[in-house]
């Protein structure tokens, strides 16, 4: 009786799993269905990455969609529906950019982009963030009690909660023990990704969902399940992790040489740097004016005996302390000399005759031994904290010097020369009015170098969003707004960028190959656009960068005593090299171009080295979102 009735039950079991998967079965088979097809669109003519486009017009054609990524028998990504996308050309763009870069490069099991390295994911995550805000403040639909949503607002609100699930998957991922191991500037990615991700969650709720306030006392607790975005419940665990990075990288802030500063490694000899020094701005007044506060008193790590048992303290809301820090490290920063002739920042200094470690001098314990190495995300990330600042001090001086940069980036990359016989010479920052890193024409770049370019146009984005015209008012915090003069005056200096952001968005479009994935050096068209491979470096006037620094972001750090600590044992870096950079490149593919027996030899300059990564689609995204939002988006 007993083995009978089991039986029974276990054949009941059985025959409930094979309805439902039945059902699941249907429902995608109904779903793939032909009359919604999903790929098999092919490739438009690619435009000429060099011409210039009219004010207003879309930098890409409407009918350009490619090729999606390759569908196999382990596939299980669900891919983008036809009918999100009436949308403008450029906006389209954008999303299938996000799309590519999350369907091919991004693993869910891992909660990784498993090709990527520990800043650049932190990074990853960063512009996945920054891309869910701009898509959603392009979808304004709004969530109410007992409103039903149409089903295109379901199918938008589905897919933004797609890719928010895998960052709140990254969370899991991020190799959070290593990092807090590793140079200071690594820290920083991680405190700017995860108050980016605040900041989307806080957007998107505001936009689409009732806020907390607007929940009466009355079965509250219901209506928060029912009517609030369910990713506000992770803002503590984001704010959390923000806090203990940032608590961590303060540490590297030294005034006993150079009279202040940020430390770039402390495994390293000192060495002050532009990037670590400008995610200390941009991390500390985003601190200030988005950190929501942490009372989870874990410790990452605790050597304060009388801490172990308590933990640590609560952190408050804008603490003081994060915009003190922001203004002292800009005034440092701004006055270290660490500007070329160009007004570019160079990558930083070190300090004449140091042999510190165990039994050293100081040597002249000033910033007096400058690197003149030039990189796109030296001029990128002081951006977003020269706006943060004006935002919490009112001064407009912090908005003047970020544009004047901005502009002195525009010249850099050859705009002004454009068009005419000087259009290929390298111009400090890229050629024709592209923007390049000087390792992209050698398909030289590691991961670091193929990473930059993505990160100055996000910087770029956030300071040419609008002023607020209302301040934000808290208790014993208060935000600065814009007049109508000051609003008008920011917004025609970005409205300016915006046929240079055409420019550069269509130069990095033409590179993408067959799966939608873009190349690192932009203007070099990918995939089946053939190039040959004299096109570029035969023109009249092409040059390559001059070597006037150590490009260590992609050679590795040198081994010697300006860059190591005196008690290093040299031998132990003999073999030490950038562990992300791949040396071989792919062999050139030999096609046949037009009648007759003569042959020419095409390739995918794009295809060197590492070839296209996570990072070089970041690029591709990161400029697109960039010209979405500051010239094409309704606003």
């Amino acid at each position: 009786m007993i083995v009978r009735s089991l039986r029974q039950k276990l054949l009941s079991a059985v025959g409930v799993f094979l309805l439902i998967a039945g059902v699941f079965l249907f429902h995608d088979l109904v779903k793939r269905s032909p009359s919604q097809p999903l790929e098999d669109q092919s490739h438009a003519q690619a435009r000429n990455p060099l011409s210039s486009t009219a004010p207003g017009q879309a930098i890409l054609d409407a009918k350009d969609p490619f090729d999606h990524v390759d569908q196999n028998a382990c596939e299980t990504t669900p891919h983008l529906e036809s009918g999100l996308f009436k949308q403008p050309p450029t906006f389209v763009a954008l999303v299938k950019a996000l799309d590519v870069m999350q369907s091919h490069f991004y693993t869910i099991w891992q909660g990784q982009w498993p090709s990527a390295i520990d800043w650049t994911a932190a990074v990853m995550g960063t512009q996945v963030s920054a891309t869910l805000a701009a898509i959603s403040e392009t979808w304004r639909y709004r969530q109410r009690p007992h409103h039903r949503r149409s089903s295109v607002d379901q199918e938008r609100e589905n897919m933004i909660n797609r890719y928010f699930t895998q960052i709140t998957s990254f969370y899991f991922g991020e190799n959070a023990f290593s990092l807090r191991t590793q140079a200071y500037d690594d820290m920083l990615w991680v405190v700017l990704g995860w108050l980016e991700s605040i900041k989307f969650i806080n957007m998107h709720s505001d936009l689409h969902y009732l806020r907390a306030d607007d929940v009466s006392e009355p079965a509250q607790a219901q209506q928060r399940n029912t009517t609030l975005w369910y990713a506000q419940q992770f803002i503590p665990q984001f704010a959390h992790r923000a806090r203990l990075f940032y608590d961590l990288a303060s540490k590297g802030w030294d005034t006993s040489l150079c009279g202040g500063g940020m430390v770039w490694n402390p495994y390293l000899a000192p060495y002050k740097n532009a990037i670590t020094n400008q995610l200390f701005i941009s991390a500390s007044i985003s601190m200030y004016l988005y950190f929501p506060g942490d009372c989870n008193s874990s410790p990452f790590s605790i050597k304060n005996p009388v801490r172990a048992s308590t933990g640590l303290p609560p952190a408050k809301a804008h603490d003081p302390q994060y915009l003190e820090n922001a203004v002292e490290a800009y005034q440092w920063l701004k006055t270290s000399g660490m500007r070329n002739g160009k007004g570019l920042y160079v990558d930083g200094f070190h300090v004449q005759g140091w042999r510190g470690g165990k039994n050293g001098s100081t040597g002249t314990g000033q910033c007096d031994l400058r690197d003149n190495q030039v990189y796109t995300y030296n001029q990128g990330v002081i951006l977003s904290g020269l706006r943060g600042l004006w935002e919490a001090t009112g001064s407009k001086e912090y908005l003047e010097d970020a544009h004047q940069l901005v502009r002195n980036v525009i010249d850099a990359s050859g705009w002004q020369t454009r068009g005419t016989r000087w259009q290929w010479r390298w111009s400090g920052l890229g050629r024709n009015g592209v923007m390049e890193e000087a390792c992209d024409s050698t398909g030289t770049c590691s991961q670091n170098g193929h990473t930059f370019k993505g990160i100055f146009f996000h910087h770029l984005a956030l300071l040419c969003s609008d002023l607020p015209e209302a301040m934000r008012s808290e208790e014993s915090f208060q935000s600065f707004s814009a007049d109508d003069a000051l609003f008008a005056w920011h917004r025609a200096r970005c409205d300016d960028y915006g046929p240079w952001l055409k420019h550069n968005a269509q130069a990095a479009s033409v590179t993408r190959d067959e799966e939608g994935r873009f190349g690192t050096w932009w203007g070099i068209p990918g995939g089946n656009r053939q190039t040959n491979h004299d096109d570029m470096t035969q023109r009249e006037g092409f040059d390559l960068p001059p070597d006037e620094g150590t490009d260590y972001r992609n050679e590795g750090v040198p081994i010697d005593m300006t860059w190591r600590l005196p008690d290093d044992q040299v031998w132990q870096f003999q073999n030490e090299m950038n562990d992300d950079r791949d040396e071989s490149a792919p062999a050139r593919k030999e096609e046949k171009s037009g009648e007759g027996p003569s042959t020419q030899t095409f390739w995918d300059p794009n295809d060197r080295g590492r070839g296209r990564t996570v990072e070089t689609q970041s690029g591709g995204l990161a400029v697109l979102r960039a010209l979405w939002k500051i010239v094409e988006m309704e606003r």
